[in-house]
């Protein structure tokens, strides 16, 4: 019983966190750009579409954080959160260092591993899965391949991502 408190507080921590910085940017709640600030930020980064990008950060993390939240769907929501925060590790924060008083990447790396510690733990009595009797997505193989998927959609956004030319950067 004590394990299944422990994995509450942890998923309502990381759930509710990431789930804000979703909100942020799909409705500009607590102080966010929504979707179209956001969306100019991703173009800056060479996210195009900026405004499908930050849509789909947002859902990342907005989903993903609820999921988490309410311990549905197994791995997905962490699948999510590690996904979104492996983009913003590497085209944002990663140039920083690690504090994030910085603007390091030490903020998304700790979703990161509440998002891998909720998702590699046994599933908690406090959880719609487990209210719901929902196990199709808690073996270590669904696990597994739910986390790789979330980890290579991450890279793969980060590459398909169009850096402004150099000239064109140092002319603006």
């Amino acid at each position: 019983m004590t394990q299944d408190f422990g994995l509450l507080l942890l998923r309502v921590i990381i759930g509710v966190g990431i789930a804000i910085h979703g909100s942020q940017k799909l409705f500009g709640w607590f102080g966010g750009h929504g979707t179209k600030g956001t969306g100019q930020f991703m173009e800056s980064l060479g996210f195009r579409p900026g405004v499908a990008f930050a849509t789909l950060s947002g859902l990342g993390e907005f989903v993903g954080g609820l999921l988490v939240l309410f311990g549905f769907l197994g791995p997905v929501g962490p699948a999510l959160i590690v996904s979104v925060m492996t983009v913003a590790i590497v085209t944002v924060h990663l140039r920083n260092g690690f504090l994030s008083s910085n603007q390091g990447f030490e903020l998304p790396l700790v979703y990161i591993a509440g998002a891998l510690a909720a998702a590699f733990t046994s599933s908690s009595i406090f959880t719609l899965d487990h209210l719901l009797g929902v196990t199709l997505l808690h073996s270590n193989a669904a696990t597994w391949a739910c986390v790789a998927i979330g980890l290579v959609a991450g890279v793969l956004t980060v590459f398909i991502r169009r850096l402004p030319a150099r000239g064109h950067a140092e002319a603006a």
